[in-house]
């Protein structure tokens, strides 16, 4: 039998280093994702987790603007409760029990557009009405609306104005254009017909008759990216679209004009779709050919930005918001790119996410890669398209 007593010491009473097990501490604190957002003091991370700090005994929400703790000192928790159930008390600084800021400042954003939303045809209430009705001062309001929303509140009241437009054309068929132009709250007709092609993309006209009186010449191809159709209006190139199966893009096509005259292209068309698809399979020879682009003045703030990325390049969603001027509004430039209609001439492929990783993409993830990798290979050239207004 062994003889316990004749081992050394260190063989029957192992001590602990606690500076390997701190270092330990240290390197699984740090390959926590949250670990990050208590770095970045990120506002968006509050109410997901909060993290406690041994050596001071208190928990913070992600967002506390105290010192950034040494990470071998950090726990992470899924609640208050858990946190206070280890011991440990509320922060005095960010007082992670009571409702932050963001959330705060969403519930006042929301309050706000609710206000908008409610108001009378042609009454929106002004920027300083709005604040006393939230409790907030005029710059704040603002300030924090567009961060929110990625529009001011003039902006969101301009486009709840243009959606009751689109409304009164699309439900009441029987009333005149001019009737639902001054029922939506325009002050004077003339002036909406200046901006009609901003606010609806047509003639409003047009825009209740969904297309009809136009004509939309169209056809459907093949390139290496599998089926193609491209559609045109007599103000330029409407609809470039990607897929498997061109029955598919069809339908999408008779959705989009829904009563259009949609006319199948003759040799001369056929010609303009073999130039689309040149440009596809090889984006440095660029696409000179107008465009007639349909959305929402802030789908085509976005657009604009994606049309000054060169070929070999690529910007993150974050990065195409702050050239717009809305930092804060990176879903709406998200859901702006999944909008676009017109592929690889809107180029909404080059957006990746912050990381480069690629994001979904409306004709799929493995077209935006194809392209992006077949522009790699080539030399940018500008400008890539003529726009139309």
């Amino acid at each position: 039998m062994m003889n316990v007593n004749a081992l050394p010491h260190s063989a029957t009473m192992p001590t602990r280093n606690p500076t390997s097990a701190k270092a330990a501490q240290a390197t699984t604190t740090q390959a926590d994702p949250r670990w990050a957002a208590v770095v970045a003091r990120s506002a968006a991370a509050d109410g997901i987790f909060w993290y406690s700090v041994q050596t001071t005994g208190v928990y913070c929400r992600p967002s506390c603007a105290s010192r950034t703790p040494r990470p071998e000192n950090v726990r992470f928790h899924g609640s208050c409760d858990d946190a206070e159930r280890a011991g440990f008390r509320p922060c005095q600084r960010c007082k992670p029990r009571q409702t932050s800021a963001l959330s705060h400042h969403a519930a006042l954003v929301t309050e706000a557009c609710r206000i908008i939303e409610s108001a009378s045809p042609g009454e929106a209430p002004t920027l300083d009405a709005l604040a006393a009705r939230v409790g907030l001062s005029p710059s704040h309001l603002h300030r924090i609306f567009k961060h929110a929303t990625g529009l001011t509140p003039k902006a969101y009241a301009v486009a709840q104005r243009a959606q009751r437009l689109r409304s009164a054309l699309d439900n009441q068929p029987t009333a005149s254009v001019t009737d639902a132009i001054y029922g939506a709250g325009y002050q004077s007709s003339s002036r909406f017909y200046e901006q009609s092609a901003q606010v609806l993309g047509m003639r409003p006209s047009d825009y209740r008759a969904r297309g009809a009186a136009q004509d939309i010449r169209f056809a459907i191809g093949q390139c290496s990216l599998g089926a193609i159709l491209v559609a045109q209006s007599d103000r330029g190139i409407c609809a470039i679209l990607l897929g498997d199966d061109p029955e598919a893009l069809l339908h999408e096509l008779q959705d989009r004009f829904a009563q259009a005259h949609l006319i199948g292209g003759d040799a001369a068309y056929e010609a303009l779709v073999a130039q689309v698809v040149a440009f596809v399979e090889a984006p440095d020879l660029g696409l000179n050919l107008p465009l007639d682009v349909r959305g929402t003045v802030f789908q085509q703030r976005v657009w604009r930005v994606l049309q000054t990325i060169p070929p070999g390049q690529t910007a993150s969603y974050a990065e195409v918001a702050q050239r717009i001027g809305s930092p804060k509004a990176v879903r709406a430039v998200a859901q702006a790119c999944a909008a676009n209609a017109l592929a690889v001439a809107i180029p909404c492929h080059r957006v990746v996410k912050s990381d480069g990783a690629l994001s979904g993409y409306r004709w799929g993830v493995e077209r935006k890669r194809a392209l992006l990798t077949r522009e790699s290979a080539t030399e940018p050239t500008q400008p890539l398209v003529e726009k139309v207004a």
